[in-house]
């Protein structure tokens, strides 16, 4: 009896894997970078955009390769589409940084480096938590969002279509 129980609860020994297998691309990959922060304009009309760079090659994406620019203004745009038009729970922004635009300070409050950066990253961890999702990846304004150079906020909201 002793000798049953035992092979029963042994171990499946994995697959070794070839230089092949290590070397070749993954099934199927999603990747978005921010980066390249850029200040634009001065006084009340600056701002910051960055450039939101996409590679994939799931299928519900038609265009493999993009890079677009995107504001602040536009993340919270995506994030507010998303909370409405679809049935995931989104994940938060990095914070608006009201403090910083304050008047009087003695620093550049919203447009310094440091700042700038800390967005950057936390902004980058929020569009990937959000294409992540399986759910978000078929919503038209995520397609908009990472791969048209303008954003129409006119859109008719709804899902991707993969022919």
């Amino acid at each position: 009896m002793a000798g049953t129980g035992q092979t029963a609860t042994a171990r499946i020994q994995p697959k070794k894997q070839t230089l092949e297998d290590a070397y070749s691309p993954p099934a199927n990959f999603l990747e978005i970078d921010v980066l390249d922060p850029q200040t634009h304009g001065v006084a009340k009309k600056r701002y910051t955009d960055y450039e939101v760079k996409i590679r994939t090659n799931l299928p519900v994406f038609k265009v493999k390769e993009s890079s677009v620019r995107r504001r602040y203004s536009d993340f919270e745009w995506l994030r507010n589409e998303l909370e409405r038009d679809s049935k995931i729970v989104v994940p938060p922004l990095p914070g608006k940084a009201l403090k910083r635009q304050l008047p009087f300070r003695g620093d550049d409050g919203i447009f310094e480096d440091e700042f700038i950066e800390e967005r950057r990253k936390g902004l980058e961890m929020f569009i990937n938590k959000v294409a992540g999702h399986p759910l978000a990846q078929n919503e038209k304004c995520l397609h908009m969002f990472l791969q048209e150079p303008v954003i129409d906020k006119n859109y008719v909201p709804g899902k991707i279509r993969t022919t």
